[in-house]
């Protein structure tokens, strides 16, 4: 058992840490984010009735989602080494594009009006998936 242990502590030790992983969830949900806000534009107030919401709600959905988007993508773009003392800055663009598209999101699912939390988990796995991408950059930043 220790002989096996060893191996696969020595195997996981020379596999090659990725530090730049980030952009593997970065990217999707930033893509994600700016084409629904682009798709909004121009805003129209007919269909912010049809999702029984009012302008200024429409408005902010989409500029949010446009503003999250590229929020997440300037703030990994500030994380880098040669931008040092813009880092802390990247960090708060990312936490904040990360608390806004989990506001949204969670707006889109108060809005589909779920009977639980059951079918939220079983039957709107985007929307799951959209919500937990943006509280992971909320809670951990630019230090993903």
């Amino acid at each position: 058992m220790s002989n096996l242990t060893f191996l696969l502590n020595n195997t996981l030790k020379n596999i090659p840490e990725f530090c730049q992983s980030h952009w593997l969830l970065r990217i999707p949900l930033a893509v994600i984010f700016i084409q629904q806000g682009l798709m909004k534009l121009p805003l129209d107030i007919a269909e912010a009735e049809s999702y029984g919401l009012s302008y200024l709600t429409w408005w902010v959905v989409a500029y949010g989602e446009l503003g999250s988007g590229l929020g997440l993508i300037v703030g990994g773009l500030l994380n880098i080494k040669l931008l040092e003392k813009l880092q802390i800055l990247g960090d708060l663009i990312t936490r904040f594009s990360g608390f806004t598209i989990g506001c949204i999101t969670t707006g889109v699912i108060w809005i589909g009006e779920p009977e639980s939390l059951i079918d939220i988990i079983l039957y709107d796995n985007l929307h799951v998936l959209l919500w937990v991408g943006g509280l992971f950059f909320a809670l951990r930043g630019s230090k993903a």
